[in-house]
């Protein structure tokens, strides 16, 4: 692969059942205000040189509320279903409930340059919100397999510029922006989205996630229930090649997956945290069993009771007096979006997976695509 195909047909394209009722995108922009920018960098070939290439890397930026949304928050909680990870920003979102930045993921080296970057665009964009103390949110997965990992080629400009792309309607998906050099069950893996539509009392909301995929062992890989990573007769040189340190042995499944839920029902700070502890639940029926050597970190918020942030400085942003009255859903009415958690995440997952195609990278290491053909002959056997 030398540049990005995001025309390859996905899951429910392929005619794989999946349940549920997803929004016109069947993407995490579904949510209203949610927009998404990308910037991809596919260079070079050949032997690796740190600092020169080959490479294969990106930034992903979702502001949660657009462009001009930034500073005023969004309930929100996280989840670590395995620590081998980073998620900057966790701290406080554990403290107050809330975090009102962008959200932006990249490689593992690239969380430093992704931190100072969202830092500088919300200075140079909103300079009111940039007068107070910023922690972003900032992700990562590995993708030193196919990429100059530690050759500094994600910059804070192109953080800047993944930020200032930002639209709502379709996303780009598979190997793009942070997902370009990502792997995901010993085949390309990258990024994916998907949204289900959730009635109550006459009220339409929306729950929509989005992965960074890049994790899995081949022999784990299931599609709708059916176990195909075992049965799929395609070359594996992930697993099989020495392709880390001659001295360092990493086991089949390592890797890491960033998940992002995003909703338009009102949700309390505990209620989000909940729907990322669910975010596993649709992992595992993609087939993983959670490698101890993958960082698998996940963050939920809710977009409703948009307002000024109670914590931040400023008398613009004080609120009127010293009490808030914001919208919560009664918690027994719940299920329906752990339910589309579940369901959501495991289509984002395939869908990262099928929009994708071979990559070759550093030192002429492969990554395949998953085979459509060959995974419908499969499934229809």
């Amino acid at each position: 692969m030398t540049a990005t195909d995001t025309t390859a047909r996905r899951a429910r394209d392929l005619g794989l059942e999946l349940p549920g009722t997803p929004g016109p995108f069947n993407a995490i922009t579904d949510v209203p205000g949610v927009e998404v920018g990308y910037r991809t960098l596919i260079e070079g070939d050949g032997a690796l040189e740190v600092g020169r290439g080959p490479v294969r890397t990106g930034v992903t930026a979702i502001l949660p509320r657009g462009r001009d949304g930034v500073g005023r928050p969004c309930a929100a909680g996280w989840y670590s279903l395995n620590g081998n990870g980073e998620m900057t920003g966790t701290t406080w979102i554990e403290e107050v409930g809330e975090f009102s930045t962008p959200i932006v993921i990249s490689n593992t080296q690239a969380i430093g340059a992704c931190h100072t970057g969202v830092v500088e665009w919300i200075n140079r964009v909103h300079p009111r919100v940039g007068r107070q103390w910023l922690l972003p949110v900032c992700a990562e997965t590995w993708d030193g397999y196919l990429n100059d990992i530690n050759g500094g080629h994600v910059t804070p400009a192109m953080v800047g510029a993944a930020l200032d792309a930002a639209r709502s309607g379709p996303v780009a998906e598979g190997s793009v922006g942070g997902g370009t050099g990502m792997n995901c069950y010993a085949f390309k893996g990258g990024n994916g989205t998907s949204s289900r539509r959730i009635t109550l009392g006459g009220t339409t909301y929306t729950l929509a996630t989005f992965v960074q995929a890049n994790f899995g062992a081949r022999k784990e890989l299931t599609v709708t229930g059916h176990a195909v990573g075992r049965r799929l007769d395609v070359p594996n040189p992930m697993e099989t090649d020495d392709w880390f340190d001659r001295d360092l042995t990493v086991p089949a499944g390592s890797g890491s997956v960033i998940a992002i839920v995003a909703t338009d029902a009102p949700l309390d700070a505990a209620q989000c945290k909940a729907l990322a502890r669910r975010v596993p639940l649709g992992l595992a029926r993609t087939g993983t069993t959670g490698s101890f050597f993958s960082g698998d970190i996940f963050l939920a918020f809710s977009t409703a009771n948009d307002r000024a942030g109670s914590t931040s400085f400023g008398p613009e942003s004080l609120p009127d007096n010293e009490i808030e009255t914001r919208a919560v859903l009664p918690w027994y009415r719940m299920n329906l979006f752990y339910e589309a958690v579940v369901h959501s995440i495991e289509e984002s997952v395939l869908n990262a997976l099928l929009v994708n195609q071979d990559m070759t990278g550093r030192d002429g290491h492969v990554s395949p695509a998953l085979p459509h053909e060959a995974l419908l002959n499969l499934l229809r056997g």
